[in-house]
Protein backbone atom coordinates (compact mmCIF):
# COMPACT_ATOMS: atom_id res chain seq x y z
CA UNK A 1 0.00 0.00 0.00
CA UNK A 2 1.62 3.19 -1.31
CA UNK A 3 0.34 5.68 1.52
CA UNK A 4 1.50 8.72 0.13
CA UNK A 5 0.54 8.69 -4.07
CA UNK A 6 -0.79 12.09 -5.17
CA UNK A 7 -4.54 11.86 -4.43
CA UNK A 8 -4.58 14.86 -7.12
CA UNK A 9 -3.12 13.12 -9.81
CA UNK A 10 -5.49 11.61 -12.22
CA UNK A 11 -3.07 9.54 -14.16
CA UNK A 12 -2.46 7.69 -10.90
CA UNK A 13 -3.86 5.01 -8.79
CA UNK A 14 -3.95 5.63 -4.50
CA UNK A 15 -2.71 1.96 -4.17
CA UNK A 16 0.63 1.38 -6.33
CA UNK A 17 4.07 0.73 -5.32
CA UNK A 18 6.11 3.37 -7.72
CA UNK A 19 7.37 6.75 -6.77
CA UNK A 20 4.15 9.28 -6.72
CA UNK A 21 6.21 12.49 -7.63
CA UNK A 22 8.99 10.56 -10.10
CA UNK A 23 11.81 11.32 -8.70
CA UNK A 24 12.56 8.28 -6.32
CA UNK A 25 13.66 4.82 -7.48
CA UNK A 26 10.93 3.35 -5.09
CA UNK A 27 7.82 4.74 -3.08
CA UNK A 28 9.87 3.64 -0.05
CA UNK A 29 12.81 6.15 -0.97
CA UNK A 30 9.56 8.71 -1.41
CA UNK A 31 8.19 7.94 1.42
CA UNK A 32 11.69 8.59 3.85
CA UNK A 33 12.35 11.32 1.90
CA UNK A 34 8.92 13.35 2.73
CA UNK A 35 8.85 15.84 5.76
CA UNK A 36 6.74 15.40 8.78
CA UNK A 37 4.98 17.39 7.78
CA UNK A 38 4.41 16.94 4.04
CA UNK A 39 3.91 13.06 5.19
CA UNK A 40 1.14 14.07 7.60
CA UNK A 41 -1.05 16.25 5.06
CA UNK A 42 -0.02 13.41 1.98
CA UNK A 43 -1.67 10.89 4.44
CA UNK A 44 -4.62 13.00 5.50
CA UNK A 45 -5.23 14.14 1.41
CA UNK A 46 -5.43 10.41 0.30
CA UNK A 47 -7.84 9.70 3.12
CA UNK A 48 -10.23 12.20 2.10
CA UNK A 49 -9.73 11.20 -1.40
CA UNK A 50 -10.29 7.80 -0.74
CA UNK A 51 -13.41 8.34 1.30
CA UNK A 52 -15.47 10.70 -1.14
CA UNK A 53 -13.78 8.10 -4.53
CA UNK A 54 -13.48 4.65 -3.92
CA UNK A 55 -12.79 3.88 -7.17
CA UNK A 56 -9.80 5.14 -9.09
CA UNK A 57 -11.80 5.92 -12.17
CA UNK A 58 -14.74 8.10 -10.29
CA UNK A 59 -11.89 10.19 -9.16
CA UNK A 60 -10.02 10.42 -12.24
CA UNK A 61 -13.03 11.71 -13.99
CA UNK A 62 -13.67 14.38 -11.49
CA UNK A 63 -10.01 15.57 -11.82
CA UNK A 64 -10.05 15.49 -15.14
CA UNK A 65 -13.23 17.99 -15.10
CA UNK A 66 -12.29 19.95 -12.69
CA UNK A 67 -8.81 19.96 -12.71
CA UNK A 68 -5.91 19.51 -9.78
CA UNK A 69 -5.99 23.49 -8.79
CA UNK A 70 -10.24 23.38 -8.31
CA UNK A 71 -9.98 20.35 -6.87
CA UNK A 72 -7.41 21.09 -3.82
CA UNK A 73 -9.09 24.40 -3.47
CA UNK A 74 -12.51 22.86 -2.81
CA UNK A 75 -11.36 20.34 -0.96
CA UNK A 76 -8.95 22.73 1.80
CA UNK A 77 -12.52 25.12 1.98
CA UNK A 78 -14.74 21.85 2.80
CA UNK A 79 -12.47 20.68 4.84
CA UNK A 80 -9.79 20.94 7.35
CA UNK A 81 -7.03 19.33 5.86
CA UNK A 82 -4.39 21.22 6.77
CA UNK A 83 -5.38 21.09 10.57
CA UNK A 84 -6.16 17.54 10.76
CA UNK A 85 -2.29 16.85 9.15
CA UNK A 86 -1.10 19.56 12.08
CA UNK A 87 -2.70 17.48 14.56
CA UNK A 88 -2.31 14.17 12.75
CA UNK A 89 1.81 15.46 13.17
CA UNK A 90 1.62 16.60 16.92
CA UNK A 91 1.40 12.52 18.00
CA UNK A 92 4.92 13.13 19.31
CA UNK A 93 8.43 12.25 17.98
CA UNK A 94 9.71 8.75 19.15
CA UNK A 95 11.48 8.75 22.26
CA UNK A 96 13.99 6.47 21.07
CA UNK A 97 15.01 5.81 17.22
CA UNK A 98 17.71 2.94 17.36
CA UNK A 99 15.64 -0.53 18.15
CA UNK A 100 16.16 -4.22 17.59
CA UNK A 101 13.22 -6.09 16.42
CA UNK A 102 13.84 -10.01 16.25
CA UNK A 103 12.75 -12.18 14.11
CA UNK A 104 12.39 -15.91 12.73
CA UNK A 105 13.38 -16.59 8.85
CA UNK A 106 10.07 -17.56 7.75
CA UNK A 107 7.18 -15.86 5.78
CA UNK A 108 4.92 -15.08 8.79
CA UNK A 109 8.11 -12.02 9.48
CA UNK A 110 7.12 -10.92 6.08
CA UNK A 111 5.59 -6.87 7.58
CA UNK A 112 8.46 -7.14 10.07
CA UNK A 113 11.42 -8.05 7.59
CA UNK A 114 10.20 -6.29 4.71
CA UNK A 115 10.30 -2.99 6.73
CA UNK A 116 13.52 -2.44 6.83
CA UNK A 117 14.78 -2.84 3.91
CA UNK A 118 11.42 -0.86 2.22
CA UNK A 119 11.45 1.80 3.96
CA UNK A 120 8.65 1.53 6.41
CA UNK A 121 10.49 1.99 9.50
CA UNK A 122 12.67 4.97 8.09
CA UNK A 123 9.37 6.83 6.99
CA UNK A 124 8.46 6.74 10.78
CA UNK A 125 11.47 8.05 11.90
CA UNK A 126 13.01 4.84 13.26
CA UNK A 127 16.28 3.11 13.21
CA UNK A 128 15.39 -0.77 13.32
CA UNK A 129 17.57 -3.38 13.34
CA UNK A 130 15.83 -6.48 12.35
CA UNK A 131 17.64 -9.45 14.12
CA UNK A 132 17.88 -13.05 12.56
CA UNK A 133 17.07 -15.18 15.90
CA UNK A 134 17.55 -19.14 15.75
CA UNK A 135 14.29 -20.05 17.55
CA UNK A 136 11.38 -19.36 19.66
CA UNK A 137 12.59 -19.70 22.93
CA UNK A 138 15.30 -17.83 22.15
CA UNK A 139 13.32 -14.81 20.85
CA UNK A 140 10.80 -15.05 24.03
CA UNK A 141 14.50 -15.18 26.05
CA UNK A 142 15.85 -12.26 24.42
CA UNK A 143 12.55 -10.01 24.15
CA UNK A 144 12.03 -10.64 28.55
CA UNK A 145 15.84 -10.01 28.74
CA UNK A 146 14.82 -6.70 27.03
CA UNK A 147 18.07 -7.59 24.24
CA UNK A 148 15.19 -6.94 21.75
CA UNK A 149 12.94 -3.88 22.02
CA UNK A 150 10.06 -6.08 20.25
CA UNK A 151 9.85 -8.77 18.44
CA UNK A 152 8.17 -11.56 16.00
CA UNK A 153 6.00 -13.63 17.98
CA UNK A 154 4.03 -16.84 17.23
CA UNK A 155 0.61 -15.62 17.88
CA UNK A 156 -0.26 -17.64 21.31
CA UNK A 157 3.25 -16.59 22.48
CA UNK A 158 2.32 -13.12 24.62
CA UNK A 159 -0.86 -14.82 26.23
CA UNK A 160 1.41 -17.68 27.24
CA UNK A 161 4.09 -14.86 28.42
CA UNK A 162 1.58 -12.73 30.18
CA UNK A 163 -0.36 -15.67 32.23
CA UNK A 164 3.40 -17.31 33.20
CA UNK A 165 2.94 -20.60 30.66
CA UNK A 166 6.66 -22.08 30.10
CA UNK A 167 8.15 -18.65 31.64
CA UNK A 168 7.91 -16.24 34.38
CA UNK A 169 5.23 -13.76 33.96
CA UNK A 170 5.23 -10.42 32.37
CA UNK A 171 2.51 -8.45 31.00
CA UNK A 172 3.07 -8.78 27.42
CA UNK A 173 0.92 -7.28 24.55
CA UNK A 174 -0.23 -7.68 20.51
CA UNK A 175 -0.93 -5.27 18.54
CA UNK A 176 -0.83 -6.56 15.51
CA UNK A 177 -1.00 -10.18 13.81
CA UNK A 178 2.15 -10.10 11.00
CA UNK A 179 -0.24 -13.21 9.02
CA UNK A 180 -3.19 -15.23 8.34
CA UNK A 181 -2.94 -18.71 7.15
CA UNK A 182 0.60 -19.27 5.43
CA UNK A 183 1.07 -23.07 7.20
CA UNK A 184 1.40 -25.99 6.34
CA UNK A 185 1.01 -30.08 7.16
CA UNK A 186 4.24 -31.54 4.96
CA UNK A 187 4.60 -35.18 5.16
CA UNK A 188 7.86 -37.02 3.82
CA UNK A 189 7.65 -38.27 0.26
CA UNK A 190 7.03 -41.68 1.49
CA UNK A 191 4.14 -41.30 3.44
CA UNK A 192 2.19 -40.70 -0.13
CA UNK A 193 -0.12 -43.32 0.14
CA UNK A 194 -0.69 -42.73 3.64
CA UNK A 195 -2.74 -39.57 3.13
CA UNK A 196 -5.28 -40.19 5.87
CA UNK A 197 -4.45 -39.10 9.38
CA UNK A 198 -5.94 -42.30 10.67
CA UNK A 199 -3.21 -44.14 9.33
CA UNK A 200 -0.44 -41.57 11.10
CA UNK A 201 -0.34 -43.56 14.20
CA UNK A 202 3.06 -43.91 15.53
CA UNK A 203 4.39 -40.81 13.29
CA UNK A 204 6.37 -38.65 14.60
CA UNK A 205 5.67 -35.23 13.73
CA UNK A 206 7.02 -31.14 14.24
CA UNK A 207 6.03 -28.32 15.27
CA UNK A 208 7.57 -25.07 15.78
CA UNK A 209 7.30 -24.33 19.56
CA UNK A 210 4.59 -25.83 22.01
CA UNK A 211 3.22 -22.44 22.31
CA UNK A 212 1.67 -22.06 18.54
CA UNK A 213 -0.81 -21.93 16.02
CA UNK A 214 1.25 -24.92 14.43
CA UNK A 215 0.93 -26.85 17.87
CA UNK A 216 -2.92 -26.17 17.97
CA UNK A 217 -3.72 -26.74 14.67
CA UNK A 218 -1.98 -29.57 14.81
CA UNK A 219 -3.92 -31.47 17.19
CA UNK A 220 -7.11 -30.25 16.22
CA UNK A 221 -6.75 -31.47 13.03
CA UNK A 222 -5.63 -34.82 14.59
CA UNK A 223 -8.55 -35.17 17.05
CA UNK A 224 -10.99 -34.44 14.50
CA UNK A 225 -9.53 -37.41 12.80
CA UNK A 226 -9.78 -39.60 16.07
CA UNK A 227 -6.01 -39.24 16.41
CA UNK A 228 -5.02 -38.83 19.98
CA UNK A 229 -1.89 -36.09 19.31
CA UNK A 230 -0.73 -37.13 23.11
CA UNK A 231 -1.05 -41.02 22.88
CA UNK A 232 -1.37 -41.93 19.17
CA UNK A 233 2.03 -39.59 17.62
CA UNK A 234 4.73 -38.09 18.97
CA UNK A 235 4.82 -34.04 18.65
CA UNK A 236 8.23 -32.04 19.33
CA UNK A 237 9.30 -28.72 18.65
CA UNK A 238 11.87 -28.20 16.05
CA UNK A 239 13.12 -24.42 14.94
CA UNK A 240 11.72 -24.20 11.83
CA UNK A 241 14.99 -23.68 10.06
CA UNK A 242 16.05 -27.07 11.07
CA UNK A 243 12.79 -28.74 9.72
CA UNK A 244 13.69 -29.81 6.50
CA UNK A 245 16.88 -31.41 7.41
CA UNK A 246 15.23 -33.44 10.36
CA UNK A 247 12.88 -34.68 7.55
CA UNK A 248 15.39 -35.38 4.80
CA UNK A 249 17.21 -37.22 7.73
CA UNK A 250 14.17 -39.51 8.34
CA UNK A 251 14.13 -37.89 12.07
CA UNK A 252 10.26 -36.92 11.30
CA UNK A 253 7.65 -38.10 9.47
CA UNK A 254 5.98 -34.52 8.78
CA UNK A 255 5.31 -31.12 10.70
CA UNK A 256 2.97 -28.42 10.63
CA UNK A 257 4.86 -25.55 10.04
CA UNK A 258 5.20 -22.05 8.61
CA UNK A 259 6.36 -21.15 5.04
CA UNK A 260 8.81 -21.22 3.26
CA UNK A 261 9.75 -24.24 5.28
CA UNK A 262 7.15 -26.35 3.04
CA UNK A 263 7.75 -25.42 -0.25
CA UNK A 264 11.16 -25.72 0.74
CA UNK A 265 10.71 -29.35 1.39
CA UNK A 266 8.62 -29.63 -1.92
CA UNK A 267 11.75 -27.58 -3.73
CA UNK A 268 14.21 -30.09 -2.45
CA UNK A 269 11.92 -33.31 -3.05
CA UNK A 270 11.84 -35.09 0.53
CA UNK A 271 8.27 -34.17 1.02
CA UNK A 272 5.06 -32.85 -0.04
CA UNK A 273 2.15 -30.49 0.65
CA UNK A 274 -0.65 -32.45 2.50
CA UNK A 275 -3.14 -30.12 3.19
CA UNK A 276 -2.52 -25.91 3.73
CA UNK A 277 -3.83 -24.35 6.94
CA UNK A 278 -6.16 -22.54 5.46
CA UNK A 279 -7.87 -25.42 4.68
CA UNK A 280 -8.33 -26.29 8.13
CA UNK A 281 -9.26 -22.65 9.43
CA UNK A 282 -9.46 -20.21 6.76
CA UNK A 283 -7.77 -16.88 7.71
CA UNK A 284 -6.67 -18.18 11.19
CA UNK A 285 -3.67 -16.09 12.15
CA UNK A 286 -0.15 -17.48 12.61
CA UNK A 287 2.56 -14.88 13.64
CA UNK A 288 2.47 -11.23 15.63
CA UNK A 289 4.06 -8.50 16.03
CA UNK A 290 4.34 -8.18 19.79
CA UNK A 291 6.42 -6.34 22.82
CA UNK A 292 5.91 -5.71 26.26
CA UNK A 293 3.44 -3.38 28.48
CA UNK A 294 6.55 -1.49 29.78
CA UNK A 295 8.08 -0.74 26.09
CA UNK A 296 4.73 0.32 25.13
CA UNK A 297 3.95 2.55 28.31
CA UNK A 298 7.87 3.81 28.42
CA UNK A 299 7.47 4.88 25.05
CA UNK A 300 4.73 5.39 23.76
CA UNK A 301 5.33 7.17 20.88
CA UNK A 302 8.14 4.77 19.71
CA UNK A 303 5.46 2.33 19.93
CA UNK A 304 3.19 4.12 18.43
CA UNK A 305 5.69 4.86 15.28
CA UNK A 306 6.76 1.37 15.24
CA UNK A 307 3.30 -0.07 14.66
CA UNK A 308 2.52 2.20 12.75
CA UNK A 309 5.28 0.90 10.31
CA UNK A 310 4.12 -2.51 10.93
CA UNK A 311 0.77 -1.26 9.90
CA UNK A 312 1.52 -0.02 6.44
CA UNK A 313 4.27 -2.75 6.01
CA UNK A 314 0.90 -5.41 6.42
CA UNK A 315 -1.49 -3.53 4.13
CA UNK A 316 1.30 -3.31 1.74
CA UNK A 317 2.00 -6.45 1.76
CA UNK A 318 -1.62 -7.91 1.76
CA UNK A 319 -1.60 -6.74 -2.10
CA UNK A 320 -1.26 -9.25 -4.64
CA UNK A 321 0.33 -6.93 -6.90
CA UNK A 322 3.05 -6.21 -4.35
CA UNK A 323 4.22 -10.25 -3.83
CA UNK A 324 7.05 -10.54 -6.04
CA UNK A 325 8.94 -7.42 -4.83
CA UNK A 326 8.68 -8.30 -1.51
CA UNK A 327 10.11 -11.77 -2.17
CA UNK A 328 13.17 -10.26 -3.58
CA UNK A 329 13.45 -8.39 -0.70
CA UNK A 330 13.40 -10.97 2.34
CA UNK A 331 14.68 -13.68 0.49
CA UNK A 332 18.52 -12.79 0.59
CA UNK A 333 20.73 -14.48 3.20
CA UNK A 334 20.20 -11.72 5.68
CA UNK A 335 16.87 -12.43 6.32
CA UNK A 336 15.18 -15.67 4.87
CA UNK A 337 17.93 -17.13 3.04
CA UNK A 338 15.97 -19.36 0.53
CA UNK A 339 16.24 -18.67 -3.12
CA UNK A 340 13.55 -16.51 -4.73
CA UNK A 341 11.50 -19.56 -6.62
CA UNK A 342 10.69 -20.48 -3.11
CA UNK A 343 9.45 -17.77 -1.78
CA UNK A 344 7.58 -16.33 -4.53
CA UNK A 345 5.71 -19.57 -4.74
CA UNK A 346 4.66 -18.88 -0.80
CA UNK A 347 3.72 -15.53 -1.38
CA UNK A 348 2.11 -15.14 -4.67
CA UNK A 349 0.31 -18.94 -4.01
CA UNK A 350 1.02 -20.59 -6.80
CA UNK A 351 3.39 -23.61 -6.50
CA UNK A 352 3.89 -27.21 -6.95
CA UNK A 353 2.72 -29.26 -4.05
CA UNK A 354 5.48 -32.10 -4.52
CA UNK A 355 2.30 -34.23 -5.95
CA UNK A 356 3.02 -33.27 -9.38
CA UNK A 357 0.04 -30.62 -9.47
CA UNK A 358 1.11 -27.06 -9.55
CA UNK A 359 -2.25 -25.01 -6.69
CA UNK A 360 -2.91 -21.73 -7.40
CA UNK A 361 -4.37 -20.35 -4.14
CA UNK A 362 -3.82 -16.91 -3.81
CA UNK A 363 -4.58 -16.40 -0.27
CA UNK A 364 -2.06 -19.20 0.90
CA UNK A 365 -0.80 -16.65 2.48
CA UNK A 366 -2.28 -13.29 3.70
CA UNK A 367 -1.72 -10.33 5.76
CA UNK A 368 -3.88 -8.76 8.02
CA UNK A 369 -2.67 -6.84 11.00
CA UNK A 370 -6.26 -6.62 13.17
CA UNK A 371 -5.63 -8.53 16.50
CA UNK A 372 -9.56 -9.79 16.79
CA UNK A 373 -9.56 -10.67 20.29
CA UNK A 374 -11.73 -13.77 19.50
CA UNK A 375 -8.43 -15.00 17.92
CA UNK A 376 -7.13 -15.10 21.72
CA UNK A 377 -10.37 -16.98 23.19
CA UNK A 378 -9.79 -19.46 20.97
CA UNK A 379 -5.67 -19.91 21.80
CA UNK A 380 -6.85 -20.19 25.21
CA UNK A 381 -9.43 -22.99 24.77
CA UNK A 382 -6.82 -24.94 23.26
CA UNK A 383 -4.05 -23.84 25.94
CA UNK A 384 -6.58 -25.47 28.26
CA UNK A 385 -7.58 -28.90 26.64
CA UNK A 386 -4.40 -29.92 25.63
CA UNK A 387 -3.68 -29.23 29.54
CA UNK A 388 -1.36 -25.78 29.27
CA UNK A 389 -3.72 -24.16 31.42
CA UNK A 390 -4.87 -24.90 34.58
CA UNK A 391 -8.19 -23.88 36.40
CA UNK A 392 -10.41 -21.50 35.72
CA UNK A 393 -9.38 -18.80 33.04
CA UNK A 394 -11.56 -15.14 32.53
CA UNK A 395 -11.28 -15.60 28.55
CA UNK A 396 -12.39 -11.99 27.67
CA UNK A 397 -10.16 -9.95 30.55
CA UNK A 398 -7.27 -11.95 28.94
CA UNK A 399 -8.01 -11.35 25.24
CA UNK A 400 -8.59 -7.49 25.98
CA UNK A 401 -5.33 -7.47 28.25
CA UNK A 402 -3.03 -9.11 25.61
CA UNK A 403 -4.71 -8.59 21.99
CA UNK A 404 -5.22 -4.52 21.38
CA UNK A 405 -7.66 -4.55 18.95
CA UNK A 406 -8.60 -0.86 20.44
CA UNK A 407 -4.85 0.97 19.59
CA UNK A 408 -4.16 -1.37 16.15
CA UNK A 409 -8.09 0.25 15.10
CA UNK A 410 -6.79 3.65 16.41
CA UNK A 411 -3.35 3.65 14.20
CA UNK A 412 -4.93 2.17 11.12
CA UNK A 413 -7.22 5.14 11.00
CA UNK A 414 -4.26 7.33 11.29
CA UNK A 415 -2.52 5.64 8.36
CA UNK A 416 -5.76 5.99 6.00
CA UNK A 417 -7.00 2.53 6.59
CA UNK A 418 -10.41 1.15 7.95
CA UNK A 419 -10.28 -1.32 10.76
CA UNK A 420 -13.60 -3.57 11.84
CA UNK A 421 -16.04 -1.79 13.97
CA UNK A 422 -15.95 -4.90 16.37
CA UNK A 423 -13.10 -6.42 18.36
CA UNK A 424 -14.25 -9.94 18.17
CA UNK A 425 -15.88 -12.29 15.11
CA UNK A 426 -17.19 -15.93 14.85
CA UNK A 427 -15.58 -18.19 12.83
CA UNK A 428 -14.86 -22.38 12.06
CA UNK A 429 -12.53 -24.40 12.44
CA UNK A 430 -12.92 -27.63 10.36
CA UNK A 431 -16.34 -26.72 9.85
CA UNK A 432 -17.29 -26.74 13.91
CA UNK A 433 -18.38 -22.63 14.63
CA UNK A 434 -16.70 -20.96 16.99
CA UNK A 435 -18.77 -18.13 19.40
CA UNK A 436 -16.42 -16.27 21.78
CA UNK A 437 -18.74 -15.23 24.01
CA UNK A 438 -19.37 -19.54 24.92
CA UNK A 439 -15.68 -20.77 25.48
CA UNK A 440 -16.58 -23.26 27.57
CA UNK A 441 -19.46 -24.92 25.62
CA UNK A 442 -16.98 -25.04 22.82
CA UNK A 443 -14.34 -26.86 24.97
CA UNK A 444 -16.63 -29.25 26.82
CA UNK A 445 -18.25 -30.56 23.34
CA UNK A 446 -14.10 -32.23 22.70
CA UNK A 447 -14.13 -35.64 22.63
CA UNK A 448 -10.24 -35.94 23.04
CA UNK A 449 -9.02 -33.38 25.64
CA UNK A 450 -6.76 -33.66 28.61
CA UNK A 451 -8.84 -33.39 32.05
CA UNK A 452 -8.71 -30.13 33.63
Amino acid sequence: MALFDDPFDATRRLWRGTCSCGAHASQAAHNAALSEEGRAERLVEGAVMRALFPRDATRRAFLSAVGIGAATAALQEVLPIRFAAEAFAQAGAPERKDLKVGFIPITCATPIIMAAPMGFYAKQGLNVEVVKTAGWAVIRDKTLNKEYDAAHMLAPMPIAISLGIGSNPQAYTMPAVENVNGQAITLAVKHKDRRDPKAWKGFKLAVPFDYSMHNYLLRYYLAEHGVDPDTDVQIRAVPPPEMVANLRADNIDGFLAPDPVNQRAVYDGVGFIHVLSKEIWDRHPCCAFAASQAFMTETPNTYAALLRAIIEATAYASKPENRKEIAAQIAPANYLNQPVTVVEQVLTGTFADGLGQVRRVPDRIDFDAFPWQSFAVWILTQMKRWGQIKGDVDYKAVAERVYLATDAAKLMRQTGLTPPSATSKTFAVMGKPFDPDKPKEYLDSFAIRRPS
